[in-house]
């Protein structure tokens, strides 16, 4: 082999590296600015769930579906908004509605770059219920119809991190609609610093999962309000994620808590296709860690969530009826079983990446031999 041949197949070699290192972005590096992944041991959980074949319906201001790290995560979606706005919910002017889709379905980009979601193997289905300034004197009803299109649309889980003044019987009913199709819906508490002095609509409507927030060390957030509807804490200061445009933000509120929390509903709904809403629910509540005082409290209500708990305990059903009970398999989760079920594309990405990197060794190793035996 000449020199020349040696030096063209080292090279093709470290192209080859180098191209498959940058197209594997890693949440484990995403973790230095998003200190919820290592905090609820995101990386662990995906090793099990990555959320795939669950539709998340965010209703909110839309999405923007060109967002790198958020690119083919995006469904088309429908505004429901009864004012003057751009009529594709892909569109997102505002910004927040990209935020929250962020949180929940984020997949990076190229080489270790953007936010990652709690749930990147999830289908974000964009309801836009404002305007594109992101407000809405009649927000309850056009939120209403946006949950309407969720149940129609066969979305498993709704996130809504708004909230309406009064909840209009178009909005109870709407609500009502979702629980009956078994979809699971996740509503952020509010915000004081908003003028909620309460638990927020249509988070205190029954049935709703109301999130509340924390801090990086596990703490009730301040700012979040807190009643007897509260049902689950979440991260949700200084959250690193998709913002307006090609960009990025920080968010701080209940609005991130709650799609963070939706997000770890899309992974107890993929691992566990066959609980019911409610069941999914019970997994979420009684797999949290426990916070302030013992047992539900109305600042953390159940606890903060747990993710990898709440994907491997064991954790009897509610009831012992076959219509809502999970299946054989599903009951006695053990931790070496869920990991033996099939995964997103973390597990892919833990097993091959080795793999690439020792036949790289290999040929460099082969191609070192063949300069030090070349014919001169």
């Amino acid at each position: 082999m000449s020199f020349r041949a040696v030096m063209s197949a080292t090279a093709i070699q470290a192209s080859i590296c180098l191209i498959f290192s940058s197209a594997s972005p890693s949440i484990d590096v995403a973790g230095d600015r998003q200190w919820f992944l290592a905090y609820l041991d995101v990386s662990q959980a995906h090793e099990i769930s990555s959320g795939e074949g669950v539709v998340v319906a965010v209703v909110d201001t839309g999405v923007n579906a060109k967002h790198p790290d958020l690119a083919g995560n995006v469904l088309l979606g429908k505004v429901t908004y009864s004012g003057t706005r751009s009529d594709d919910a892909q569109v997102d002017a505002a910004g927040h509605g990209t935020r929250m889709a962020g949180n929940i379905a984020a997949h990076g980009h190229g080489r270790n770059e953007g936010a990652f979601g709690i749930a990147p193997g999830a289908k974000i289905l964009p309801v836009a219920d404002t305007g594109d300034d992101g407000h809405n004197s009649n927000i309850a009803d056009d939120m209403a119809k946006g949950i309407e299109f969720a149940v129609e649309s066969g979305a498993k889980v709704i996130s809504i991190s708004q909230n309406a003044v009064t909840p209009t019987p178009s909005l109870v009913a709407a609500v009502q609609g979702a629980e009956n199709s078994d979809i699971v819906i996740v509503a952020a508490a509010g915000n004081r610093d908003e003028g909620a002095l309460a638990v927020s609509v249509p988070a205190r409507l029954p049935g709703v999962v109301a999130v509340a927030s924390v801090d990086s060390n596990g703490n009730h957030y301040s700012g979040s309000t807190d009643g007897p509807q509260v049902l689950l804490s979440a991260p949700g200061v200084n959250i690193y994620q998709t913002g307006p445009g090609d960009g990025y933000s920080s968010g701080t509120g209940t609005s991130d808590a709650t799609s963070i929390t939706a997000g770890a509903v899309a992974l107890v709904r993929a691992k566990y296709p066959n609980l019911s809403a409610a069941e999914v629910i019970h997994r979420l509540t009684a797999t949290a860690t426990d916070k302030g005082p013992p047992g539900r409290d109305n600042e953390y209500g159940y606890g903060v969530i747990n993710i990898v708990a709440a994907l491997t305990a064991d954790v009897p059903p509610l009831s012992a009826s076959p219509s809502t009970a999970p299946s054989a398999t599903d009951q006695s989760p053990s931790r070496s079983s869920a990991v033996a079920q099939p995964a997103g594309p973390g597990t892919a990405l833990l097993i091959v990446i080795p793999i690439v990197a020792v036949l790289c060794a290999l040929i460099v190793m082969l191609i070192w031999w063949a300069v030090r035996h070349r014919t001169p």
